[in-house]
């Protein structure tokens, strides 16, 4: 069924019909990625995973720079912050433009030339003279990350003593080399996993070795041009979230919990640094509370694989609604300088919990609900997530600063709880929803 799918897709309204003399290619055993080895299978997601990975931290680590950066370029902290914020909004970007080339050319072309140019983009910014540069080309780095974040998803320490820190030109020089990794990674270990262009590829080598010309697959007959597809590709996602109360009121969630992510690497510093007089280094270790709480969602993850129709997926995200919350009327109440510093980070823990079941939840339901496009139904959720991710930190300070560590955070919990209800909401009315949806099944 699912090929069937893609071969009336991939065919169109304004593709040529094959005659009886032609001939369809089709797939072996051996060809066909739903029958790789499961080594095959589980190389190609761990190199998909950890490049995937590399893309994000490319965003967070930034964080620990501002400063350096501004001391070094004659600038005030504030417009450091746009290394995050233009790198968010490129990895918002990004997905409404590799999206239609993943459909016609294939995925691993596109996870190639996004290393390609996430090497090539990240020696300016190793390199680079003044702000102006580093700022164009970190939002470039994120725009050429993205595919990771969308493509895939349509496919997972101080070495120096005392004080001393690292210069900050490292951290994006140890970015390169990590991207450089990943780069060779991808060329020799994932192979092109989307039939449709590997029944392409094989209907145009069977034409060259036989002579024959009758030898075709759908993509062959797919007529709609390039700019077409990029057209529509930026369309759809927007004509979703504007006519889909589900899918828009669970990005706007989502896109909530990753702003208040991203805000957390500009309050974070304000809470322990001012508060409780940590250094740099030890203020980065306090996000370990959020990473343990997102590695303990992912041991539960077998658990919640087992729920199958699309609302029960949702059950994740109301557990999810519930911690995020509560965990951070927690951590806003235990942020005085008097509360030993192990409390807030212990109320963290729930904090990356629920963001990780939220984000799973709503990511599986998308896909899940909308399957026909449901590319566009990331690259709508990417784009809502990504814009708020930029602009929740160049307020945090100024909001930090004004409402206290209290009132700052106990505002974001007061936001959280709003949109709590959502998952439960949708669970019980989302199949009244989808009968009448034009987008869904």
């Amino acid at each position: 069924m699912a090929q069937t799918l893609q071969d009336d897709a991939t065919l169109g309204p304004g593709s040529n019909s094959p005659s009886e003399k032609d001939r369809l290619v089709t797939l072996d055993a051996s060809e066909d990625p739903y029958r790789w080895s499961t080594f095959r299978k589980w190389l190609a997601v761990a190199v998909i995973s950890s490049a995937s990975f590399c893309v994000t931290c490319g965003s967070s680590m930034a964080s620990f720079t501002e400063d350096a950066m501004a001391a070094e370029f004659h600038v005030s902290r504030e417009p450091t912050i746009l290394t995050i914020s233009l790198y968010v909004l490129g990895l918002g970007a990004g997905p409404l433009i590799t999206g239609p080339f993943s459909e016609v050319y294939g995925r691993a072309i596109i996870y190639r030339v996004s290393y390609v140019l996430l090497v090539l983009f990240s020696l300016p910014v190793v390199f680079a003279p003044n702000l102006a540069v580093m700022l164009v080309f970190r939002f470039l780095l994120g725009a050429a990350g993205a595919s990771f974040l969308s493509v895939a998803g349509g496919s997972m320490a101080d070495m120096f003593e005392g004080s001393k820190n690292l210069y900050w030109r490292w951290t994006y020089r140890i970015l390169l080399i990590w991207t450089a990794a990943e780069l060779v990674a991808i060329f020799l270990l994932v192979p092109e996993s989307y039939a449709p262009v590997l029944r392409k590829w094989k209907a145009r080598k069977l034409r060259k070795e036989t002579g024959d010309e009758t030898w075709w697959a759908p993509l062959d007959r797919h007529e709609i041009s390039m700019s077409r597809s990029l057209m529509l590709s930026c369309y759809v996602p927007f004509k979703l979230l504007l006519f889909e109360r589900m899918a828009l009121l669970l990005d706007t969630w989502n896109a909530l919990l990753l702003g208040i992510l991203y805000l957390m690497f500009q309050a974070f510093p304000i809470i322990f640094e001012n508060g409780h007089h940590f250094n740099m280094q030890a203020t980065g270790l306090t996000f370990l509370g959020i990473g343990i709480g997102m590695g303990i969602g992912l041991a539960t993850q077998p658990y919640w694989n087992r729920l199958a129709p699309p609302e029960t997926l949702l059950a994740m995200g109301e557990v999810g609604g519930v911690l995020v919350p509560l965990s951070l009327y927690w951590f806003a109440f235990t942020t005085y300088p008097h509360v030993h510093w192990i409390v807030p980070i212990i109320a963290s823990v729930p904090f990356g919990i629920g963001t990780f079941f939220a984000f799973t939840s709503t990511f599986t339901y998308l896909v899940t609900a909308y399957r026909p496009i449901a590319a566009s139904a990331m690259a709508g959720n990417s784009a809502l997530r990504s814009s708020f991710a930029a602009a929740f930190p160049l307020f945090a300070g100024a909001m930090y600063n004004r409402l206290g560590t209290v009132g700052a955070t106990a505002l974001l919990a007061g936001l959280t709880t709003l949109m709590a209800p959502l998952p439960f909401i949708f669970r019980r009315i989302g199949p009244k929803l989808r009968a009448k949806s034009r987008f869904a099944i």
